[in-house]
């Protein structure tokens, strides 16, 4: 969530920067945490009046007492009572009215950093590098959109995913199961010199989905057990935030790097019936995800980091890619400024986002209450979290299947997936 004490600094140079997001009920609801915040310092104030006069009048009746004067003594207790009925009173109203700021703050946006390009939609995200590996043109054969490939060579079965499990669930079998698992495999190694290898839960908390700034805004794109409490992860993000939730930091250990290879888990509530068809969009998919916890000096460095390293992966598949900078106006929720890796997908003639690269400033690791300290200061501050995709298999799966795909049907697979593959060069039909 955003520091509500730059808002209470300098609310003006706050609401500028959210108005960058071009969605003006965002200032409005600025305004009402400001107000709230406003209030509960108001309520601190008179409280702390309050338990002052209360002393001094605990003080005239014990003298009051001393010297034999009950009735005084009893008309200042009096008073004594009613002032200590307002404190609860005020106390009873801190309380609600701090826990409609909390949740105030946590629907509100991050601020999205002052270089972020301005626009109003994905309309208006430039492209920053590419397109890289675009062919003069594609042969009618590549043409072929994945599902269609996938059916033919057995190896992408979503009929009896459906009968298993429901609509928008895939399977793919044989030669297809080992592309896919290859794919994680492939992008686990590709980042194994920096980033530490962890295989998080699942299924977490409330608070962990909290942190990242998936709940509450977007509770109605997960899967939930409410009988446990617990939440399907959407990406591992979700589990690697977390694993220094409520923590400090040494200066001296960051930038923690973590990765990890998961099922997520997707309502796509909102997807209105788009992209149904074949792998580009589920309700489950796999994929390896990168996460960087850091100091707000190092942050920077390591969002380059992470696009370097995604570009790499997916360069050395051999895919047409671009890489565009997402504008303010859509921007997510928890990010500060990000990066999307698109492939071309020439079966359904579109680029595909394969890969989001983050930097979220102090806005998660705020929610997590991830901090650190610095060597030799005093006090701590909040960390800078920051992530990727490093690669997520429905997408480049099926751009694999489509780009690579020959005249005779089969699919030639990628140099970089040979040693993952099991001796498969070439998927073909059975």
């Amino acid at each position: 969530m955003i520091d509500i004490r730059q808002l209470r600094k300098d609310p003006q140079a706050v609401k500028d920067l959210m108005a960058r997001r071009n969605k003006p009920d965002l200032v409005d609801q600025l305004d009402r945490a400001e107000r709230l915040d406003i209030r509960l310092r108001d309520i601190t104030a008179e409280r702390d009046d309050i338990r002052r006069q209360v002393n001094e009048l605990s003080k005239q009746v014990a003298t009051l007492r001393r010297s034999g004067d009950d009735k005084a003594a009893e008309s200042v207790m009096t008073e004594s009572r009613a002032l200590g009925d307002r404190e609860d009173a005020l106390a009873e109203e801190f309380a609600q009215a701090s826990e409609t700021l909390r949740q105030a703050l946590l629907m509100i946006p991050n601020l999205p950093h002052p270089e972020a390009v301005l626009g109003g939609g994905d309309h208006d995200n430039p492209v920053r590098k590419g397109p890289i590996n675009m062919p003069a043109e594609f042969a009618d054969h590549q043409r072929v959109p994945h599902w269609e490939t996938g059916e033919q060579l057995g190896i992408l079965d979503n009929e009896r995913a459906v009968k298993i499990s429901g609509a928008m669930f895939t399977m793919q079998r044989g030669a297809g199961a080992t592309l896919a698992r290859a794919l994680c495999q492939f992008a686990l190694d590709m980042n194994a010199d920096a980033f530490e290898e962890v295989r998080p839960p699942s299924l977490v908390t409330t608070a962990t989905l909290t942190a990242t700034g998936q709940l509450p805004k977007f509770a109605d794109d997960a899967y939930s057990i409410e009988r446990d409490d617990l939440w399907c992860i959407p990406t591992a993000e979700s589990s690697l935030t977390s694993i220094h939730a409520g923590e400090v930091l040494n200066e001296a250990e960051l930038p923690k790097r973590y990765m990890a290879h998961t099922s997520c888990y997707r309502r796509e509530a909102g997807s209105a019936g788009r992209d149904t068809r074949g792998m580009l969009r589920a309700h489950e998919f796999d994929k390896v995800e990168i996460l960087a916890v850091t100091t707000p000096e190092q942050a920077e460095e390591t969002l380059n980091d992470l696009l370097v390293r995604v570009e790499r992966a997916i360069n050395a598949l051999g895919l047409p890619y671009r890489i565009i900078e997402i504008c303010t106006g859509d921007m997510g929720q928890s990010h500060h400024r990000s990066y999307d890796v698109e492939v071309y997908s020439p079966g359904a003639d579109t680029w595909l986002e394969v890969s989001s690269v983050s930097w979220f400033s102090d806005y998660q690791a705020r929610r997590a209450d991830i901090r650190f300290k610095r060597q030799g200061q005093k006090g701590t501050e909040i960390a800078h979290t920051l992530n990727a995709s490093a690669l997520a298999v429905p997408r480049v799966w099926a751009a694999i299947l489509e780009n690579f795909r020959q005249a005779d049907g089969s699919v030639v697979v990628p140099a970089a997936l040979h040693p993952y593959m099991r001796g498969i060069t070439v998927i073909k039909g059975n």
